[in-house]
């Protein structure tokens, strides 16, 4: 048994070995997905759709305490409305998939299977509006998207994925940017206080902003491997939608006037940046307050009196206040459970055997540390809410340190050149704000601007790349 053990946790590649393919033993190994026969789609089970569902119910929370309501708008957009906004379109042409036959009829309008909802919104907006007594309008949607990616990964990128987006009108630009920064804060505190994510926020080039935004700000994480991965969006529309789509509201003064729009949005890709900001060599490490359980009880020497007796009353009692799991498989030893559920990452394990219930106790073992406690049998609801606060502070400060040590300064191009390529991480650079040296980074490095960050420093006065005045603080990273 002990040989087989060893081969269930010899299936994950190690991270320093091929970080790519240890990324994609844990997500099959945890059960979490499965390939489709739809080639760039993947099949989310119940271990990775229970932690989508945590993650929502902890946005949708959010999302309703800031007075959003939730919508559903249709899966298909008429090509009409996708061609008015003509920046919007050029940005997702490459990514759009066309419905072109309804049944054996060949349609008379190609029909777009939504890669995002601006569109197929502002067309019912325009209906909906028509006074300042209409505004604001604060929308959320819980859906599905298309995009035809040409490179998928479970999570990360696939040609459909499931994700929010918020949609909302405003009376004035000022109301507009108080929302989308206010989103923006909403989902950093989320992924500080959910996630035990580390964010970095701030407003996205020119470039890389959204097609069709006047600006576009963003929370960027660090990946175990070194590589940012762009982790929710939120964008301020300015009244590009609202002049295109005729969303005109009679204000007070008795002038028609444009509204002003938002949009923000998150994905399942927060499920990758979850594994691959906390997982480790064993698998997955969960943050609490996603994971599917937040307790395993495995009984040991479950065969002998009175075992499975005590594991029953304990999950009874402990369910009452977390999501518990038992794991009386009489078909597995212990060992093996315990490589198990250290694989699918459930934060706490407790083991209870004959030798617990003579000293009226239990051993809770902790995924983020490996650390046994002994804790009295008593005490164990009081103890395992403390204990889950802990490695909810644990995996954050692990996270913020890992950050932190793989965030560089570079003064010149030789020097991101070299940081780039022998170091992991951010890159904090001057740059003048043209964005040929932007291009020209990306071109010659493989590293894009992820954000200009709202904490600016001034590391000297002249750009990374051309040497001319700087502007502003960027970081730098090659991303996902």
């Amino acid at each position: 048994m002990a040989k087989k053990e060893e081969e269930f946790v010899s299936h994950i590649t190690k991270q320093n070995e091929d970080f790519s393919q240890w990324y994609t033993d844990v997500i099959l190994k945890a059960d979490l997905v499965d390939y489709s026969p739809v080639k760039g789609c993947m099949v989310i089970k119940p271990n990775g759709y229970s932690i989508w569902e945590n993650m929502q119910r902890e946005m949708d929370d959010r999302f309703k305490a800031t007075g959003h309501r939730n919508a559903y708008f249709p899966l298909f957009i008429p090509e009409e409305l996708l061609q008015k906004e003509a920046e919007h379109v050029e940005g997702f042409a490459p990514e759009v998939a066309w419905v072109t036959m309804g049944g054996k009829e060949k349609l008379a309008e190609r029909i777009a299977v939504r890669p995002t909802s601006e569109t197929i919104i502002c067309s019912m907006y325009a209906k909906w509006i028509n006074s300042y007594r209409d505004l604001p309008v604060l929308y959320n949607q819980w859906c599905n998207v298309v995009r035809w990616e040409k490179s998928t990964r479970p999570f990360l990128r696939t040609s459909e994925f499931l994700w929010q987006e918020g949609h909302t009108a405003h009376a004035t630009e000022e109301d507009a940017e108080e929302e989308t920064l206010k989103m923006l804060d909403v989902y950093t505190e989320f992924a500080k206080n959910v996630l035990a994510i580390p964010m970095i926020v701030g407003r996205k080039t020119e470039n890389e902003k959204f097609a069709g935004a006047l600006r576009t700000y963003t929370m960027e994480a660090l990946m175990l491997d070194g590589k940012a991965l762009q982790a929710g969006t939120s964008h301020n529309l300015g009244q590009h939608f609202a002049k295109v789509f005729d969303i005109l509201y009679l204000d007070k003064d008795g002038q028609q006037k444009y509204v002003w729009t938002t949009s923000w949005g998150t994905s399942t890709r927060m499920i990758g940046a979850v594994i691959m900001v906390h997982g480790d060599d064993r698998g997955l490490v969960l943050p609490p307050k996603v994971a599917p359980y937040h307790v395993v009880i495995v009984p040991v020497a479950q065969h002998k009196e009175g075992v499975l007796e005590k594991a029953r009353e304990l999950h009874q009692r402990l369910s009452a206040k977390f999501r518990v799991v038992m794991d009386d498989r009489d078909t597995y030893s212990p060992g093996w459970k315990f490589n198990e559920w250290e694989l699918k990452g459930i934060p706490v394990r407790v083991e209870i055997g004959p030798r617990d219930i003579e000293n009226n106790q239990v051993i809770a073992v902790r995924r983020d540390t490996g650390d046994k406690t002994a804790i009295p049998e008593g005490e164990i609801e009081n103890r395992m809410d403390a204990l889950l606060e802990e490695i909810h502070l644990n995996m954050y400060e692990k996270a913020l340190k890992f950050r932190e040590e793989n965030t560089h300064t570079v003064y010149n191009f030789g020097e991101f050149r070299d940081t780039i390529e022998t170091k992991k991480g951010f890159i904090k650079a001057m740059w003048c704000g043209d964005s040929n040296c932007e291009d020209q980074i990306k071109a010659q490095t493989g590293a894009t601007a992820r954000c200009i960050p709202f904490q600016q420093e001034v590391l000297n006065d002249r750009c990374v790349f051309c040497g001319g005045k700087a502007k502003e603080l960027v970081y730098f990273a090659r991303a996902y």
